[in-house]
Order: C-alpha cells, then sequence, then structure tokens
C-alpha cells in the first residue's frame, strides 16, 4: 500500500506546474536534519552540509521525520529526508518526499530528482524528458549545476524527442550565470566556455 501511494505521488508531479521556490516563506531555523543530512553544494542549506560517507543514515532519517512532523511543508526537510532514504537504499520511502520538494520548486531537489529520473537511479522510474524537465527548471530556478548539466545534455541530443522549445539565449543565458556564480574553479571555466562556444555553434538552435 505505501509503495502504491509513493508511486501515485511521484506520478503526480509529472508534467506539472512547479512552484517558485521562496527561501522566506519557509522556516529556516537550524534543525537536527539540517545538521545531519543537509548537502554540501545545495545553495539553500542553512547548515555546512554533509557528504554521504559521513552520514549517520539511522540518525538523519530519525531527525528529519522528526522536522517534518514539526514543519511539514518544509520542501528543505522533505528533500533531506529523501536524501537520507535514497542512501540508505530505501528508494521508494524517498519518492513522496522528492514528488514534494519538486513540487514546491526547491533548487537542489530540482535538479537531483532530475539526474536520477534521467537514469532511473534509486528506484526512481526512468524518464528521459521528465529528468530533462526537472534540471532545466533547476537550471531556471539558479542551481549551478543544471545550469551547466542541461546545455550539456542538450547539445548531446539526450532531449532531442521531448519537444523542449529551446534558444540560443536560454542555454547562453545558463551559462553566463554559471560563469558568474561564486567559487569557481579553472576547470570549470574551461567547460562553461567551451559549452558556450557549442552553443554559438549550433546551426538548429534558434535565436
Amino acid at each position: 500500500m505505501q509503495l502504491a501511494v509513493s508511486l501515485a505521488l511521484f506520478a503526480a508531479t509529472q508534467g506539472t506546474v512547479i512552484g517558485e521556490y521562496d527561501p522566506g516563506a519557509y522556516a529556516r531555523a537550524i534543525t537536527e536534519c539540517d545538521r545531519q543530512m543537509a548537502h554540501p553544494d545545495d545553495p539553500h542549506r542553512i547548515t555546512p552540509g554533509v557528504t554521504r560517507k559521513d552520514a549517520n543514515l539511522p540518525a538523519a532519517v530519525k531527525a528529519c521525520k522528526a522536522a517534518i512532523a514539526a514543519d511539514p511543508d518544509n520542501p528543505r526537510l522533505h528533500y533531506q529526508l529523501a536524501r537520507a532514504y535514497g542512501y540508505s537504499g530505501l528508494g521508494k520511502k524517498a519518492l513522496p518526499w522528492r514528488a514534494r520538494s519538486v513540487a514546491a520548486g526547491y533548487p537542489q531537489s530540482l535538479f537531483v530528482v532530475g539526474y536520477i529520473t534521467l537514469l532511473g537511479l534509486n528506484e526512481q522510474p526512468q524518464d528521459t524528458c521528465e529528468g530533462g524537465r526537472l534540471i532545466r527548471a533547476s537550471a531556471k530556478a539558479g542551481r549551478l549545476a543544471g545550469q551547466i548539466a542541461f546545455p550539456d545534455h542538450y547539445l548531446e541530443g539526450r532531449f532531442a524527442e521531448c519537444g523542449f522549445d529551446v534558444t540560443r539565449m536560454e542555454l547562453l543565458s545558463y551559462l553566463e550565470a554559471a560563469q558568474e556564480n561564486p567559487g569557481g574553479d579553472f576547470y570549470r571555466a574551461i567547460l562553461i566556455r567551451r559549452l558556450a562556444d557549442d552553443v554559438r555553434s549550433e546551426e538548429s538552435l534558434a535565436e
């Protein structure tokens, strides 16, 4: 029964309008869930973050369930509980929490769920176009990984059958934003520059 509910919640988010995440709309008091399971690359984390190898997963699941009980609508906490379940090998249990965080437009969740949907990882149903839609949404929401990944995958032709109406200006805007993101390194700069050159030379793109 729980699996059926989880899959129904996931399916309900496919193709729907993704909300625009507003950090000010949700509590930002640090919880034990944040301490145990915030992702180091999440731009909306409120603690430094924990790598997978350093995570205490049983404690993280317990802490995140408690935090959600106290703050049930917070997509940051939903994402972190989904992350804890996913790393624990409990992808099916992660499905409804991924879905809720995605529906709220949480940028980190948009990228991560997009990526695992694209590849069909961790019990996430594989769907190339849905994965692309979510990664694109993460780019629009300012998530660095999405700003680089969506142009890269698009140029590879991965979304050729998805009917995405993508312009050269859109892809370049993501790459320019990625270039300006603080904390960049030499290798990222090279990748972005080469992707931008490929976008400019891609004849199939509309302006």
